[in-house]
C-alpha cells in the first residue's frame, strides 16, 4: 500500500516505509504514482521524437541568429539612468554638435610641431576618415590654446557623436584601427575617449573570457568523466549547455532589437549555462542511475510486459524500467532542480533594481540562459535518459560499474559530523568569519585606464593626452548652464579647488539657451579626489547648472551602485528565504540555509579585498592592484554567488527532506543527504571552481576579479558550508529543523521530495 504523496509533518509520527520498499527507500517498482514533474518526465520519455524535434526547431531557429551576437549586442550601457551626468550627455548630443562624453577623440602626437606639413596631412586624413562615418556628426579641428598642447606637438580632433552611446562604441570598433594605420615616422594616431575605452575594454575582456573558457574545457571534461564514471553520461551536460547557449544567444540577438543588451550578457550567460547545465545534469543523472540500479530486478521480471509495451507506439524506444526511473528521478531530483533554477532566477532578478542598462541586460542574459538550460533539463534530458536506458553506463570506467547510489565516504563523513558537530562546525565557522573580516575595509570604484592593455588605443591616447595637457585632461568635465548665467558660472568653476583650467563658455549653436563650460581637473580621472571636486561643484553652482563628462558618469554609476547594494542584498536574501520556506515548509532550516549562504559570500569578498585592494598575490596573478575592487562587484557578484550557493543549498536540503519524509529521523536525514548528495555537490563545485579559476589566469583585471571572487565563493561554500556547517546545523536543530508551524502549514504549498 502506497503512502500519500505529501510531506510527513514532524509533529506527527512518521509514516513507516511500506514492507515491500527497496533498500534505498524508493517506492516499489511500478507502484508509485508520478507527480507533476514525474508525469512530465514520463511524457518526454514516451514522446522522445517530439521532444527532440521540438528542441531542434528551437535550437536551429534561435541558433541561426547566434553568430550575430557579438555584433548585435551593445558595448555601452555603463551608466546611472536619470543621473545628472547622463542628462548632460544627452543635452550635449542634441545641442552641441555631439560634443558629449560619447564623442571620439583622435590624438595626433608628433616629434615635431603639428604645424609641420607632414603632420598637418595626417591630421587632415584623420579628420576625413572620421567625418566619412555616418555616426559622426561634426569633426572639430584642433584649436590653439584648447586642443593643441602648449609645446605644439600634440593635437586632438573631436569627432562628435551623432548616434547612441552603443552605436558610438561600434563606431570606435570600426575607426580605431584605420586611424592607427595613418601613423607615419614620428607621428602616432590614437583614438581615445569613453566610447573607445569601452570598445577596448569589451574586446579585451571578451578575448580573455573566450581564452578562459577554452582553457577550462579539458579540466571540466576530466572532472565530468570522473564524476559520472561514463563517457556517455559525461556528455549529457554538454547537450544541455549547447542547447541552452544556442537558444539564449539567438534570443539575445532578437531582444537587442527591442532594447540595448550588453555584450557582457552573452559572456556571463555562457559561463552560467555551462556551470548550471553541469550541476543539473549531474544531479539528475546520478539519481537516474540509482533508480535504474534499484529497479533492475523489476526490469528482469517484467520482460514480457515490456515486450507488450514496446508494441505500443507511445512507448516505442523506451523500456518500462527506464520510464519508472525517469519518473522517480523527476519527482525527486527534478523538484530540486526546478527549485534551484527558481532560486537562481530570483537572485539575479534583484539586480534589475539597479537602473543601469548594462547591469539589467547582463542579469537578463543570465536569466534567459538559465531558463533555457532549466527547460532542457526538465524535458530534453529525461527524454534522452529514457532513450538511453541502461546504455547510460556505456563506455563506463572500471570503478563506476560497482558504484553504489550512496557514497560510502560521504556517508562516513556524515556519521563523523553527527558524532562531533561542535568540533567541525566551530572550525568551519571560525574560518569563514576570519576570511570575511577584511570586508569591513573594502573599497570600491569604477576601473581605471590601467585595466586595459598598454597597447590598447584608448590607453595609448589617454597617456598621450596626459603627457601633453596634464593629468586631469582625459577627465575633462562638462558643465551645462543657462546662457544668461554662463559667465558667472564659468568664473565660479575656474575658482573651484581641484580645477586646473576652465575654458570660456560656448553657447549652443541651435539657440537652445544652453552654454557649455569645459573644465580640466587637477587629478587623474580615477583619483578619489575627483569625486570631491564634482561634489563641490554641484553643491556651489546654481541649481540649474549640471556637471557631467565621462569621468562623472563613472562617479554617478559608482554612487548608484553603492546606494543600491543594501537593497539588492536584502531583496536577494528575502526572496531566497521565501523560496526555501515554500519548498521545505520549515522556517528554521530555510533561515539557517539562507544565512549560511551569506557566510561564504562574505568570505569571498574578504579574500577579494586582500588580493585586489591590498595586493596580496598580485605578482603571482600578474596584475597591478588598483587599491580598490571594481564598483560592480558587490552588487553583481553577490547576486551570482548567492544564486550558486543557494543552488547547492537546495540540492542538499532537498535530499535531507526526502530522507526525513521517509523515516522521520533527523540523523537519517542528515547522513542520508550527505551520502546521496555530497558527492554531487563536491563534483559540481569542482567543475565550477575549475571554470572560475581559469578566469584568474586571464590578462585583464576584471576577469581576474570575477574568477577569484566566484571561484573562492564556490570553493568555500561547498567545502565549509554545504559539506560541514549546514549538516552540523541539521544535527544541532534535530526535529525542529523540519517543524512546520500550524499557521504556515495552512498557507504553504505541499511539496514533497520523496517518490511515491
Amino acid at each position: 500500500m502506497n503512502r500519500p504523496a505529501e510531506a510527513v509533518r514532524p509533529a506527527e509520527p512518521p509514516a513507516a516505509p511500506p514492507p515491500d520498499a527497496p533498500a534505498n527507500g524508493g517506492a516499489p517498482a511500478g507502484a508509485a504514482r508520478p507527480g507533476p514533474l514525474g508525469r512530465l518526465g514520463v511524457w518526454s520519455t514516451r514522446h522522445f521524437k517530439a521532444v527532440l524535434v521540438g528542441w531542434l526547431i528551437v535550437v536551429i531557429g534561435l541558433g541561426a541568429f547566434a553568430p550575430k551576437v557579438t555584433t548585435a549586442l551593445s558595448g555601452a550601457g555603463w551608466q546611472a539612468n536619470g543621473s545628472q551626468s547622463v542628462q548632460v550627455r544627452e543635452l550635449a548630443e542634441q545641442h552641441f554638435a555631439g560634443n558629449a562624453s560619447s564623442a571620439i577623440q583622435i590624438v595626433v602626437a608628433a616629434d615635431r610641431p603639428v604645424t609641420d606639413p607632414a603632420v598637418r596631412q595626417v591630421i587632415t586624413e584623420a579628420g576625413d576618415l572620421a567625418a566619412a562615418d555616418p555616426r559622426i556628426s561634426t569633426v572639430i579641428a584642433p584649436q590653439p590654446g584648447a586642443t593643441i598642447s602648449p609645446d605644439g606637438r600634440t593635437a586632438v580632433l573631436l569627432a562628435g557623436a551623432k548616434a547612441s552611446p552603443d552605436d558610438m562604441v561600434r563606431a570606435a570598433d570600426d575607426l580605431k584601427e584605420p586611424l592607427a594605420a595613418l601613423a607615419t615616422d614620428g607621428v602616432s594616431v590614437h583614438a581615445t575617449g569613453a566610447s573607445v575605452l569601452w570598445s577596448d575594454f569589451n574586446k579585451a575582456n571578451h578575448d580573455a573570457m573566450m581564452k578562459s573558457e577554452f582553457m577550462s574545457w579539458p579540466v571540466t571534461l576530466a572532472i565530468l568523466v570522473l564524476a559520472f564514471g561514463s563517457l556517455v553520461a559525461a556528455g549529457l551536460p554538454l547537450l544541455l549547455t549547447m542547447a541552452g547557449l544556442a537558444a539564449s544567444a539567438g534570443s539575445l540577438v532578437l531582444i537587442s532589437h527591442l532594447f540595448p543588451v550588453s555584450v557582457w550578457a552573452m559572456n556571463f550567460a555562457m559561463m552560467f549555462a555551462l556551470a548550471l547545465g553541469i550541476d543539473y545534469a549531474l544531479f539528475l543523472v546520478v539519481r537516474y542511475r540509482a533508480a535504474r540500479r534499484a529497479d533492475r530486478g523489476a526490469d528482469r521480471g517484467d520482460k514480457g510486459a515490456e515486450r507488450a509495451d514496446r508494441s505500443d507506439s507511445a512507448d516505442k524506444g523506451a523500456d518500462r524500467g527506464a520510464v519508472r526511473a525517469v519518473a522517480e528521478t523527476m519527482d525527486t531530483a527534478g523538484k530540486a532542480v526546478l527549485l534551484s533554477g527558481a532560486t537562481v532566477l530570483v537572485s539575479l532578478s534583484a539586480v534589475m533594481l539597479v537602473p543601469s542598462p548594462a547591469f539589467r541586460s547582463m542579469a537578463g542574459g543570465i536569466m534567459l540562459a538559465v531558463l533555457f538550460v532549466l527547460a532542457a533539463t526538465l524535458t530534453l534530458l529525461p527524454a534522452v535518459l529514457g532513450k538511453l536506458g541502461h546504455r547510460i553506463d556505456a563506455l563506463a570506467l572500471p570503478w563506476s560499474k560497482s558504484a553504489a547510489p550512496a557514497s560510502p565516504r560521504f556517508a562516513a563523513w556524515g556519521e563523523r559530523l553527527w558524532k562531533h558537530p561542535l568540533r567541525y562546525g566551530a572550525l568551519a565557522l571560525a574560518a569563514l568569519i576570519a576570511l570575511a573580516a577584511p570586508v569591513i575595509g573594502l573599497r570600491t570604484a569604477m576601473p581605471s585606464i590601467a585595466v586595459l592593455p598598454e597597447d590598447a588605443s584608448a590607453r595609448a591616447g589617454y597617456t598621450a593626452v596626459q603627457q601633453a595637457f596634464g593629468p586631469g585632461a582625459p577627465g575633462t568635465l562638462q558643465i551645462l548652464t543657462p546662457a544668461d548665467r554662463a559667465a558667472d558660472v564659468a568664473d565660479r568653476v575656474a575658482a573651484t579647488p581641484g580645477i586646473a583650467a576652465a575654458m570660456p563658455a560656448q553657447p549652443a549653436a541651435d539657440g537652445s539657451g544652453w552654454s557649455m563650460i569645459q573644465a580640466v581637473p587637477t587629478v587623474d580621472p580615477s583619483s578619489p579626489d575627483l569625486a570631491h571636486t564634482v561634489h563641490t561643484l554641484r553643491a556651489e553652482l546654481p541649481a540649474d547648472a549640471m556637471v557631467g563628462g565621462a569621468a562623472v558618469e563613472n562617479l554617478d554609476l559608482q554612487h548608484l551602485l553603492t546606494e543600491k547594494t543594501p537593497l539588492v542584498i536584502g531583496v536577494v536574501m528575502a526572496l531566497g528565504f521565501l523560496l526555501l520556506l515554500a519548498a521545505l515548509r520549515a522556517p528554521l532550516i530555510a533561515a539557517l540555509g539562507t544565512a549560511a549562504s551569506l557566510l561564504s559570500t562574505g568570505a569571498a569578498f574578504g579574500v577579494a579585498r586582500l588580493v585586489f585592494q591590498d595586493g596580496h598575490g598580485a605578482g603571482l596573478l600578474g596584475f597591478t592592484p588598483q587599491g580598490f575592487l571594481d564598483g560592480w562587484a558587490p552588487v553583481f557578484f553577490f547576486a551570482m554567488i548567492f544564486a550558486i550557493a543557494m543552488d547547492y543549498t537546495v540540492f542538499l536540503l532537498a535530499s535531507a527532506k526526502e530522507h526525513y519524509e521517509r523515516t522521520g529521523d533527523p540523523r537519517a536525514a542528515m547522513t542520508g543527504a550527505l551520502a546521496h548528495s555530497g558527492r554531487v555537490v563536491f563534483a559540481a563545485a569542482g567543475v565550477m571552481v575549475a571554470v572560475f579559476f581559469t578566469f584568474a589566469l586571464s590578462g585583464p583585471l576584471p576577469p581576474k576579479e570575477m574568477g577569484i571572487v566566484l571561484g573562492t565563493a564556490v570553493l568555500l561554500d561547498a567545502a565549509l558550508v554545504r559539506l560541514v556547517l549546514l549538516p552540523v546545523l541539521l544535527r544541532l536543530t534535530g526535529h525542529a529543523a523540519w517543524h512546520t508551524p500550524r499557521r504556515l502549514d495552512r498557507v504553504l504549498p505541499r511539496i514533497t521530495f520523496s517518490h511515491g
